[in-house]
Parts: structure tokens; C-alpha cells; sequence
């Protein structure tokens, strides 16, 4: 859409134009999407009965918000969901540091200009994107930062110390009429919190020792990690007073909410198939409920999506050394995934040295899980047998999906392979010899058949 096409004050009024506080913006905007039945979340899964009536609570009743909750709860994607809740686009006026309402400057010099020029005050407009303002909280942050300071540069050409004009403002009064969103809040020193509780509640500047006066219309919501409290840093108690909601979030409680993140986050360079995409989702939530991962850290969605991004790497660097037109992912690629996967999670001490062999107890347990899923009711009697007869199925890193179908053992009229692709929804070579790959990592996982490993090589029989 492009910008309205009131360029004056005048021009303004005409039209019609009827300026809104921010927090009745959000407010409107939020009641008109749920009313016509559209979701103002787009991209959030798992949080429909939990987190998110408790943010629309919380907007509808105006307040700052804060976030609690681990790593890779999807916290930062939430805060960025708030712009959809903005106008398209805001008149501001124009040259203004602050992007203030035409029909209300704040800031000396506007009001001046205001007066000056009537309803020739030139406007122009902001889209909703530039309402919103992101600051990762550091320990290095100064109050200049946030807040602001004196510039010697506007004292230099002859302004006073004491002029209001001499200050160059911070990243908070710069989001008036918009959000600014704080992340790891807790990082902040604690000084710095202090410089922010005028601004959260009176609504003022207090820079080098004066008060400038300036009804900021600014929405502050932040996100930390509860273990903040104890370990890097705190929230000081009278900036937690300032949030008017402290909500936790959580991990998805349902697989395919899982799934879906993964889905929807992973940038995949080959196609993964939904199982090994649920095996990943699995093995994640796995590790979650292990004790012998501190699961004060927590353990990010970014993990299984890192997961999923890292199976299709290999499976496009098998498909290019061997041939394959179209990669596909399939068993054999999980095994990368522990390999690299491993330094993002924090281990109970005690369980040093034995972080692989956790990981890949959990990953088989997670591909276990799977396979019950899906294959149960499904008759292996025949495959288990060719294997006992002698015959073995061989893939890996350099064995093609075409030539490990054609390795598999013949098990004469038995449309056993048919059921598996099609319990799976495999149509083409890669996906087929996928799935298959599946329900035979599932036998040697039940103790049917056996399993050897090494050299780019796995060898069931």
C-alpha cells in the first residue's frame, strides 16, 4: 500500500483524520481483527490456550508487558507479532525526531513550528514497520542509549546546556507513538533500569540533571529468561512494578506444534519427510524431559531446526555425489544431526564425556516413538525373515535411493514395501527409500535385525 495523501496539517484536518493514543490504536485494531475471525498471531504455535489470551488481556487493558521464559520459546516473535496490531501508516510530522502527531506536537521545537506555519505544517507518514523499535539489552548499555543525552555538538553551535534542544534523545522516546521491544531485559545493569522508570510511568526525560517534560505515548514490552533473576542479572523490583503484565511463556505441549515450528523456521536446501521432521520433534522434547540435561537453559526450538536444516544439507551433498535429481532426506542423515547438534545444549554436571551417547539414546528413542506411530499394524515378518536368510540392505552417505531400493531383499507377491511407503506418503525414489529406511532402523531398534555402522556405510542384516 503506499502512503495516504495528506501532506499538510490543513490537508490533514480536511480529510478527516482523527489522531488515537497508541494504546487505543492497539486496542481497536486487536478487537477489529478478532471480531472478522482473523488470527493477529500469525506464526505462533502453541500458544493459542495459554500465552496469547493472556497478551490480548493485557493490550486490551493498555499495559507494558514483560515475557518469561527460556530460550527459543518463540518470545522475540511474539513482541514482533505486536506491529501487526499498528495502523498501516501514521501521519507524523515531518523532520520531527520523534515522529509526533501532527495535531499534538511535544517537543519545543514542534510546538514552535506548529505555531509558526498552521495548517502549512508540513506531514509526511510512517508505516507500522517503523513504529517498532528492537534493542538486544547488553550489559554495555549506556542510559545515552535509551534514554538520551546532552549532544555537545547542538552546544557547540551556541545553544545553552540547559536548552531542551541541545539533547539528542534515546531509543525510547524515539518510538513515540510506537513499541519498543527490549530483549534479555535482565542484562541491563541495574542504573540503567532505574533511567527507564520515569519513562515508564511519568512519562518525562530526566538528562543531566533537568526534566523535560514530554507526554510520551511509547508501548515498552521486554522479554527475559527467568533464570536472569539469579544468574547474569535481575529485574530491580520497581521496574517489574512498572510492567503491568508478567506473562511466562512456554514449549510447544503437542508434537505437531512442534512440528510446525520446525516446518515453518527451517530454511531446508532438500526436502525432509514429515517423520523425520516428527523423529526431530521428538527427539527435542526428549531431551527437554531428560535429567541429564539442565533444563534450567531449557532446549531451544532453534535445536530442532537447526536439526532439520543440517539432514538436508547431507541429503543435497549425497544427492550431488551420487547423482540424484531431487534430494530427499532420510535415517542415515540423523546421525549428522547429533554430531553437530551437540554443543547447544547444557548437560547436568556429572555428565561429562557422555553427551553423545545421551543424545543418541534419545535420538533412537525419539525414531522408536516414530516408527510405533506409523507403522504399527504393519507386517515385517517377511522383510525380518529375507534378513535372517541372509540378505542385507546397505545405505548411508553414499548409497543413493535408487540403489538402495534396488538392494533391498525380493520378498516375492508381499506388498510389505507398498504399506510402508504408503503409511508414509512416499511416492518418488527418494521419499520411498526413506521411509523404507524407517521401518528398518525400527527392527533394529525392536532387536529384530542387526545393524552395523562405518565409513559413510550402515548395514542392516
Amino acid at each position: 500500500m503506499t502512503a495516504p495523501e495528506p501532506r499538510t496539517v490543513g490537508q490533514l484536518r480536511a480529510a478527516g483524520h482523527h489522531p488515537k493514543r497508541l494504546r487505543q490504536e492497539i486496542r481497536d485494531n486487536l478487537l477489529a481483527k478478532l471480531r472478522a475471525g482473523e488470527d493477529p498471531w500469525p506464526g505462533l504455535h502453541g500458544f493459542a490456550d495459554s500465552v496469547i489470551p493472556q497478551v490480548e488481556r493485557a493490550l486490551l487493558a493498555g499495559h507494558d508487558i514483560v515475557l518469561l521464559g527460556e530460550r527459543g520459546q518463540g518470545k522475540t516473535r511474539l513482541l514482533r507479532a505486536l506491529v501487526g496490531l499498528l495502523d498501516e501508516w501514521t501521519p507524523v510530522i515531518e523532520g520531527s525526531e520523534l515522529g509526533e502527531d501532527p495535531f499534538e506536537p511535544i517537543t519545543p521545537a514542534s510546538i514552535r513550528r506548529a505555531a509558526e506555519l498552521g495548517d502549512d505544517l508540513p506531514v509526511t507518514w510512517r508505516s507500522r514497520e517503523e513504529r517498532y523499535a528492537e534493542k538486544l539489552a547488553t550489559p554495555d548499555t549506556s542510559v545515552a542509549d535509551l534514554i538520551g543525552d546532552v549532544d555537545p555538538m547542538k552546544v557547540a553551535e551556541g545553544r545553552s546546556l540547559g536548552d531542551p534542544e541541545t539533547i539528542h534523545f534515546g531509543l525510547i522516546p524515539r518510538s513515540h507513538r510506537g513499541i519498543v521491544a527490549i530483549n534479555e531485559l535482565p542484562d541491563l545493569a541495574e542504573r540503567i533500569q532505574v533511567a527507564m522508570l520515569n519513562v515508564m510511568e511519568e512519562r518525562d526525560i530526566q538528562i543531566r540533571g533537568y526534566v523535560l517534560r514530554l507526554p510520551l505515548d511509547v508501548l515498552v514490552v521486554a522479554s527475559a529468561n527467568p533464570e536472569d533473576y539469579t544468574n547474569r542479572g535481575r529485574i530491580i523490583t520497581p521496574l517489574k512494578d512498572r510492567f503491568g503484565a508478567e506473562i511466562r511463556t512456554h514449549y510447544p505441549h503437542e508434537v505437531t506444534e512442534e512440528i510446525a515450528v520446525i516446518a515453518q523456521e527451517a530454511d531446508l536446501v532438500a526436502a525432509v519427510p514429515d517423520h523425520l521432521l516428527e523423529v526431530l520433534a521428538r527427539f527435542t522434547r526428549a531431551l527437554r524431559e531428560s535429567s541429564s540435561v539442565d533444563q534450567r537453559s531449557g532446549v531451544s526450538a532453534r535445536f530442532a531446526i537447526a536439526g532439520a536444516e543440517t539432514i538436508a544439507a547431507a541429503a543435497l551433498h549425497r544427492a550431488t555425489t551420487q547423482g540424484e535429481e531431487s534430494p530427499v532426506a532420510r535415517v542415515v542423515d540423523l546421525e549428522t544431526a547429533v554430531e553437530v547438534l551437540g554443543g547447544k545444549i547444557e548437560f547436568e554436571t556429572g555428565e561429562e564425556g557422555r553427551e553423545s551417547e545421551i543424545l543418541t539414546h534419545l535420538l533412537r528413542t525419539a525414531i522408536a516413538e516414530t516408527v510405533r506411530a506409523h507403522l504399527a499394524g504393519v507386517d515385517l515378518r517377511l522383510l525380518v525373515d529375507a534378513i535372517e536368510d541372509g540378505a542385507i540392505v546397505t545405505t548411508g552417505a553414499r548409497v543413493s535411493a535408487r540403489d538402495f531400493l534396488a538392494g533391498l531383499p525380493v520378498l516375492g507377491e508381499s506388498d510389505v514395501y507398498d504399506q510402508i511407503t504408503e503409511r508414509l506418503g512416499a511416492t518418488d525414489d527418494g521419499s520411498r527409500a526413506g521411509a523404507i529406511e524407517l521401518a528398518l532402523e525400527g527392527l533394529f531398534l525392536a532387536r529384530r535385525i542387526g545393524k552395523e555402522s562405518g565409513r559413510g556405510e550402515t548395514v542392516y542384516g
